[in-house]
């Protein structure tokens, strides 16, 4: 993946489990922890905007579910 790609759901979220597992583990120098928590939190972000866009299109999709359609005016019943 190109530096400036956003990665997908998935791959932000496996790297995000890692970046916290390796921050909980320890072991790490001051600076160390403050790249993983920047970098961790740059994640986060990336992966709220997958949710946010899947809220979206779920939001977009239930309401064209919810309109009536001609057909329903139609009908008799």
């Amino acid at each position: 993946m190109a530096k400036n790609e956003t990665p997908s759901y998935e791959q932000a979220r496996e790297e995000l489990t890692e970046v916290v597992r390796r921050l909980e583990t320890g072991g790490l120098t001051l600076e160390q922890s403050i790249e993983l928590w920047e970098r961790g939190e740059k994640l986060a972000a990336i992966c709220e905007e997958w949710l946010q866009g899947a809220r979206v299109k779920l939001a977009a999709a239930m309401a064209r579910r919810a309109e009536p359609t001609p057909q329903d005016d139609d009908r008799p019943f």
